[in-house]
């Protein structure tokens, strides 16, 4: 394990964070018409485009810029890049993309090989990825705060921060480990096995874990991607809930109580309640022709109840992105293969809510 610490930068963001606890204390989504000033992370934008931010910093390497002749496909709906500000991450091009306003404001590269597959800003303005040999943290300006190497073997793919001390990941390995570690010490504060399809089997580590989450339950929300189920562990490990779906990628605990979940093989998203009955689902086949997507890893619910359908996009074939309301209509499509990798995760910056706070 290797690490490297910096003094994190104090924030303060009294009006925003205090009106935004008011309506979670409330249980009310606050209203949200265009970018919203409740969010903590648009207070923090402007760090990403200071003087002070390198073109490339000392820790990164460059990856090769993207190469894509073939125009946008006319009449899309939504706003292209002007949708959303938001932080995009995909497998197979190992740059992560900050767009605000419309442009690709701030970058940070991690050269070849595989693969990005989970990514936070968080109130203080740090990134936390997942970059399958390592979990990292970096500030604005791109100095690494804090690493943890997965040892040989292993694979991380999946990171969460609870609070700005804490990462939760989980060592894909013989035997995989759900981890907790200390950012500031380094101290592992949980650390446990977990089932896996083998304990001998090399081959099978890569594919064990992908979106691992710690619940505002307290709970740790665990999908098998190959073990075909969701199950949720109390803080002693004890299974407390299972779901059985075909190959979740993702799972993810709503405001609502409910779980929404990704299932990969089957290109299904669906929410289900506490008594495992679906309540929401979405499928390519629900949407017209030209706005289907190819296949899907994670979803993000918005607080305007919107999801949005993130797609590795079958090298070009489809989009990368699609936003679709509770009713299915599609509202925004992001079919952008000259600035846009394959999308695997993306981070909307101007929703209500502290990242580090699950839930």
């Amino acid at each position: 394990m290797q690490s490297t610490k910096l003094l994190r930068p104090a924030i303060c963001l009294p009006g925003i964070t205090m009106l935004t606890l008011c309506f979670a204390m409330l249980g009310q989504t606050p209203h949200k018409a265009g970018p919203s000033l409740l969010s903590p992370l648009t207070a923090q934008l402007g760090r990403f485009t200071a003087s002070d931010v390198p073109a490339i910093g000392p820790a990164e390497t460059a990856v090769e810029p993207r190469k894509w002749s073939q125009p946008i496909p006319p009449g899309l709906p939504g706003n292209g890049m002007s949708q959303h500000p938001m932080l995009y991450i995909g497998e197979g091009y190992n740059k992560i993309l900050l767009v605000n306003d419309g442009k690709i404001v701030w970058t940070y590269s991690t050269g070849s090989g595989w693969e990005y597959d989970d990514v936070w800003m968080l109130s203080n303005g740090n990134i936390l990825f997942s970059r399958m040999q390592y979990v990292a943290e970096v500030t604005p300006n791109k100095q690494v705060v804090w690493r943890y190497d997965a040892p040989a073997g292993t694979e991380i793919h999946t990171c969460q921060p609870i609070g700005l001390n804490k990462v939760l990941f989980v060592l894909n390995g013989l035997p995989p480990k759900l981890m907790v570690v200390d950012v500031k010490t380094n101290k592992v504060e949980v650390q446990h096995e977990l089932p896996a399809p083998s304990t001998t089997d090399a081959k099978t580590i890569h594919a064990q874990f992908r979106r691992v989450r710690y619940t505002p339950q307290g709970t740790y929300l665990v999908p098998f991607l190959e073990m075909g189920q969701v199950v949720e562990y109390d803080k002693e490990f004890k299974e407390i809930w299972k779901y059985p779906i075909k190959s979740p990628w993702a799972a993810v605990r709503l405001q609502n109580g409910n779980t929404l979940i990704t299932d990969e093989n089957d290109i299904l998203t669906r929410e289900v309640n506490p008594q495992k009955e679906t309540v929401w689902e979405i499928t390519p086949g629900d949407l017209p022709e030209a706005y289907r997507y190819i296949n899907s890893q994670s979803a993000t619910r918005l607080a305007n109840g919107n999801t949005i359908l993130c797609s590795r996009g079958g090298d070009g074939k489809g989009p990368q992105l699609v936003e679709i309301t509770p009713d299915k209509k599609v509202v925004w499509v992001l079919w952008d293969w000259a600035n846009f990798g394959p999308a695997t995760a993306v981070q909307i910056l101007d929703e209500p809510g502290i990242p580090e706070k699950p839930g």
